[in-house]
């Protein structure tokens, strides 16, 4: 068993690592710079686990999956996919990016975790003490899970007809317009230090240092971990309201 995750602020991270060490399971980011095709090729069931924008897969992580696809073939899938409220089918929409490609769904679960996104009032970063109660029961589904398919019960969370209508309209129809939008639409003050924290941190290598500044080069994945671990707060990507409790993940 193999688990590949893609993680902005660790919330995903921290599903896919304590999942990978009840189940026994090899664990990497997709970050990672390793031989993908030739550990994806020798295991039999593979684990994704990554956070849902809008009931859509990151694009870092649909570019992963478009760049390995027929490993996928003939494999076991197990889809473990993390969300602020509500996805809809967050996970079902994962099997899109594998049209043609034969694959036995074995489970596939959603789960709520802390809120990373840091400048917006009505989505405040939660106290530790919540942040505790997000992970506990994080940890009490995790253990379903792990519970169900050892026992070989197959769930499917997200892949009725109502949470694909609830995914679709409800949120990915404007999301990913949002998404596109993003892309091009990191702003740094004039607080930046240049420290280049963000340069080192960013999956997508969108950040680079010229001339004393810091630039984006218009190929955001909206994660948010450069706006949470900016020291200066310095940061924000397409929703520019002021930063202030920046989220740290699960500790």
């Amino acid at each position: 068993m193999l688990t590949l995750y893609f993680s902005g602020t660790g919330n995903s991270k921290f599903i896919a690592e304590h999942f990978s060490q009840k189940m026994g399971a090899e664990c990497h980011s997709i970050e990672e710079e390793i031989d993908f095709k030739k550990i994806m090729a020798v295991t039999e069931t593979i684990v994704v686990s990554y956070p849902i924008y809008g009931s859509c897969v990151p694009k870092i992580m649909r570019e992963f999956v478009t760049r390995n696809r027929l490993l996928f073939d003939q494999k076991n899938l197990i889809i473990l996919s993390t969300q602020l409220m509500f996805s809809g089918d967050g996970a079902r929409i994962f099997t899109e990016l594998l049209e043609g490609v034969t694959i036995n769904i074995l489970y596939a679960e959603h789960f709520n975790m802390p809120n990373n996104i840091c400048n917006i009032p009505l989505l405040s970063v939660g106290n530790p003490k919540k942040i505790v109660n997000y992970v506990k029961k994080a940890e009490k589904r995790l253990d379903n899970v792990v519970k169900n398919i050892r026992n070989g019960v197959v769930k499917t969370r997200g892949f009725n007809p109502v949470s694909n209508y609830l995914g679709l309209w409800m949120q990915r129809k404007s999301f990913l317009r949002l998404e596109k939008k993003a892309e091009k639409d990191v702003i740094i003050t004039d607080n930046c230090i240049v420290c280049l924290k963000c340069v080192k941190i960013c999956p997508m290598k969108n950040l680079e240092p010229i001339e004393q500044k810091i630039e984006p080069k218009g190929n955001c994945t909206l994660c948010y971990r450069c706006v949470n671990a900016c020291p200066q707060k310095a940061i924000t990507v397409l929703l520019h309201g002021q930063v202030k409790q920046q989220y740290q993940g699960i500790k």
